[in-house]
């Protein structure tokens, strides 16, 4: 089972705990979820407030009502076990309320300790597996919170990232992490805990990323943490430079907007990060790989999920094309439960922007299993896979709140793109000036991009067209380097606007879909000007001969196509190899706006969630 994760935020200090949980909560909303709640410190007692839906609900039940103290947690839940109901919401707590807890992820074994705990009379009062653990912590409490909850996460068995108060302990706060992520905040004389960093950017820079197992006792005057085996340990604290504005709107409609149009800044901020401007030597300071061994490659495995999936096939073409490299690209759910042949001179690259993907983590931990170098593309710098690999790119991003990524994807291919080009030198199958040839190209993408970015209104426009806004099925097809485009294109549309779009390879049309073409049925076209080109009007004959309706992303200049096609959308003339960085700009402003123009959730779209943390 896939979920997503949700959101988790809690405070201990000298203010007021609740107006810090909603505005850390209402933070973290782009991750999806179905219910909110709190648990507060309120006098001499704990209160737990729970509401179906969006934050929003919630925040009116507190304003009529509101919870004083200086202790809580909060949580919002996107359904797993359970339907999205009060009674299923976070926090959950044990019979007298008071003890309460707030969980990400899965309780695998929850039935077995449902029952012998209903066996020896307690009554849970939800269907969710995150219920058994304020039961099992009041089984083991004997006034020490943290021992209660270390005895009961001896007995569970999965994943978790939690939150526990007690109203016996009205001064300490709880945090334990296994599988899921969650972070510990400093500031001065208080302490916060998330599950992610733009919960808390508003009040601390100052950040721990706890690792598996780690457990913590945290008061208003510090914070022990101890390993899975009670061991203690001094909190690693990193200061997090990321901008608060980052985690606003800035005058978009949506964040997912926002972040197409940061899209020109990120790759900019990307060469200039690695590429030495004079020398065009490429850096990776987290690297940590010796030349010699990147060298002496005899194939690389891409492992990712979604679209940094098809940031991964684009990054197989470049490699195998630039470097001569043997590369596979593989699911990371499907990775885990295959029988993979890797050795040490088999290099795996996970691809992700959380470096929280559960799938993706394992495929990272049976690659060092089996000896193989790991080399993370990663966007999150103190996550999980980012510090379990060897090696780490860092994306360098920022954070991407919208669910349906963006600027995510183009800056794994930009990485992708100088990591072949690194790879390539290193083998020798490209000389000085060749990379110098190829770095120019890339330097040029982000003055192209915001050519592309400058055609919004003609895409929306289009977009707006009811035979692309209200059909219920489309295609999008593409050759060589953009047959991903043509996979990412039609996985931003359904994923927003909930049409039921197909990505499909161009020369697959006669293998099948092409009995999908009818008068009615939208079929998106990735045309660029390259090597591909004429092969790909061919598909378009094909789909104009049985009437199917056409848009064409094609190169500025082209009117060729404009005679096949019932709409063009243009992109300017590049290098083949790097244009996906340009075609993925129409193809996500052109889903933006036909799920706008539908009325959509598109920041949240339903059943998705931002990181998926949990099998």
């Amino acid at each position: 089972m896939l979920v997503g994760m949700c959101g988790i935020v809690g405070y201990i200090g000298g203010r007021n705990a609740q107006e810090i949980i909603l505005d850390g909560l209402r933070r973290l909303e782009y991750r999806g979820y179905d219910s909110a709640g709190v648990a507060i410190l309120d006098g001499p007692g704990l209160s737990t407030v729970r509401s179906v839906g969006k934050l929003a609900a919630l925040e009116a039940r507190l304003a009529k009502a509101p919870l004083e103290g200086c202790l809580g947690i909060g949580h919002t839940r996107w359904a797993t076990h359970g339907a999205p109901n009060e009674a299923n919401a976070h926090p959950h707590t044990d019979a007298a309320g008071e003890i309460a807890v707030v969980h990400n992820g899965i309780i695998e074994n929850f039935q077995a300790l449902r029952t012998q705990l209903e066996a020896d009379g307690a009554v849970l009062r939800s269907d969710t597996d995150t219920e058994v653990l304020p039961h099992l912590i009041r089984k083991h409490y004997q006034g020490d919170l943290l021992g209660a909850v270390r005895r009961t996460l001896e007995e569970v068995r999965g994943a978790y990232a939690l939150g526990v108060v007690c109203a016996q302990e009205p001064g300490v706060l709880v945090a334990a992490r296994h599988g899921s992520p969650l972070i510990l905040g400093f500031g001065g004389g208080e302490t916060f805990i998330a599950s992610d960093v733009p919960a808390i950017l508003r009040h601390t820079r100052e950040v721990c990323y706890l690792a598996e197992g780690d457990i913590c006792r945290i008061t208003r005057e510090d914070c022990t943490i101890t390993d899975g085996q009670g061991k203690g340990k001094t909190p690693e604290i990193v200061r997090v430079d990321l901008d608060e504005t980052s985690a606003e709107k800035e005058g978009h409609a949506h964040f997912m907007l926002k972040e197409i149009h940061q899209q020109p800044g990120v790759v900019h901020h990307a060469l200039l990060s690695y590429v030495d401007e004079k020398t065009n030597e490429i850096r990776f300071p987290g690297l940590a790989l010796a030349p010699e061994l990147l060298a002496s490659l005899s194939r690389i495995v891409l492992v990712a999920c979604g679209t940094a999936w098809h940031a991964a096939l684009v990054g197989k073409y470049l490699i195998e094309e630039f470097a001569q490299i043997p590369v596979e690209v593989d699911f990371s759910s499907e990775f885990r439960y295959a029988h993979r042949v890797l050795d040490a001179e088999t290099l795996v690259v996970p691809v992700t922007q959380s470096g929280e993907t559960a799938d993706t983590l394992e495929a990272v931990r049976i690659a060092r299993r089996q000896g193989a170098p790991v080399m993370a593309v990663v966007n999150v710098p103190g996550s999980t896979i980012a510090r379990e690999a060897g090696g780490v790119l860092h994306t360098q991003a920022g954070p991407e709140i919208g669910v349906a990524s963006t600027k995510a994807y183009t800056s794994q291919i930009t990485m992708l793109a100088l990591f072949a080009i690194y790879l390539a030198r290193l083998r020798k199958q490209l000389a000085g000036e060749e990379v110098k040839t190829l770095l120019g190209h890339l330097r040029g993408m982000p003055e192209k991009m915001q050519w592309c970015l400058a055609q919004e209104a003609a895409v929306k426009r289009c977009a707006r067209l009811p035979r692309y806004r209200d059909t219920g099925n489309a295609m999008f097809i593409g050759r060589g380097h953009n047959y991903p485009s043509a996979l990412e294109g039609a996985l931003k549309l359904k994923e927003i606007s909930y049409i039921h779009v197909e990505g499909y390879a161009a020369g697959e049309m006669k293998h099948g879909p092409i009995a999908l073409i009818t008068d009615t049925l939208p079929v998106v076209c990735i045309a660029v000007k390259g090597r591909v080109y004429d092969k790909v009007i061919s598909n378009i004959q094909e789909v104009r001969a049985r009437g199917g309706l056409l848009l064409a992303i094609a190169t500025e200049g082209d009117a060729q196509i404009a005679e096949y096609c019932n709409d063009v959308l243009y992109v300017p003339e590049c290098y083949e190899p790097f244009s996906p960085l340009l075609t993925a700009i129409p193809l996500q402003l052109f889903a933006y706006h036909v799920a706008d123009g539908l009325g959509r959730d598109v920041d949240q779209p339903r059943n998705l969630a931002k990181s998926v943390t949990v099998e």
